[in-house]
């Protein structure tokens, strides 16, 4: 039979084939930005940052064996991760967008950007991004003090599982609550649209996200669902950095028709 020792060697020969993998869509971004045309200097810098980012995590990787997988060095590496996640992102975004006036080639100008939201509505989105840090980050503390923090070898956080989950769903709780309020502040009419759509596609993300939680805790934590839970983690992550970018779109953007009323306002509400 396998032994766990096994088990932990084959997962991380599988991360490494990930790693390579992506190393390799990473380098075809920057192609892809280079030859774009028109060229966009704003999208080639950001494809840049992509391999970089892979880079140094298969560094901070190669310190978490030689640290037999501390938690501290587990968790830089699951959040350095996050970090070329929010790189890719930005450059996802930023491709969607047009550039402003007179920026093809020399990138999107940092001031030419039209709100779509009150300042109460961004204001409360910047705290949903630090919400949503908090969350995760008590997320990694409940996976370093727990079963799978690493093989049998492996150190654990000197913590009480029991203590740390329940900071990590208080915090899920808020991250939600707070969530439900900017969705309610969007509706109202301080914001366009589309921050209110990608609002809701978070709330959908972290409903799932929490029920998966839920099931691992009430079901010994196997070790398949935290696999799930870690996945999650990223989309939740993904959805919260969307929800941001939608907040604002470039001042030479093209305005819909269902975005007309709702744009470019210091305006108490964003609608009619």
């Amino acid at each position: 039979p396998r032994s766990a020792s096994d088990t932990h060697g084959m997962v991380e020969w599988v991360n490494r084939l990930i790693t390579g993998a992506v190393g390799l869509f990473t380098l075809a971004a920057v192609l892809g930005a280079r030859a774009r045309r028109p060229y966009r200097d704003d999208l080639f810098r950001w494809s840049i940052g992509l391999p970089v980012w892979v880079f140094a995590n298969a560094l901070v990787g190669a310190l978490v064996v030689w640290l037999h997988l501390s938690p501290a060095s587990v968790i830089g590496h699951f959040v350095l991760s996050l970090g070329a996640v929010w790189n890719a992102v930005v450059l996802y975004e930023r491709a969607g967008e047009e550039p402003a006036p007179g920026g093809v080639g020399r990138g999107m100008g940092r001031g030419a950007r039209r709100p779509l939201a009150t300042g109460t509505v961004v204001a409360a989105c910047r705290l949903l991004l630090v919400t949503a840090g908090l969350v995760i980050m008590t997320g990694t503390v409940v996976t370093g003090s727990g079963p799978h923090a690493g093989d049998e070898r492996a150190d654990r956080l000197d913590l009480v599982v029991g203590d740390v989950v329940r900071i990590h769903g208080a915090a899920m709780i808020l991250f939600l609550t707070l969530t439900l309020a900017v969705i309610w502040m969007a509706h109202a009419g301080d914001a366009a649209p589309r921050v209110e759509d990608r609002l809701r596609q978070l709330v959908v993300v972290l409903v799932a996200q929490a029920g998966i939680g839920y099931w691992q805790y009430f079901t010994g934590v196997p070790a398949l669902l935290v696999g799930f839970h870690v996945f999650g983690a990223a989309l939740v992550w993904i959805a919260v950095l969307r929800v941001w970018f939608s907040l604002s779109e470039p001042a030479a953007a093209r305005v819909s028709a269902r975005t007309a009323e709702a744009v470019g306002s210091t305006e108490p509400s964003l609608r009619s």
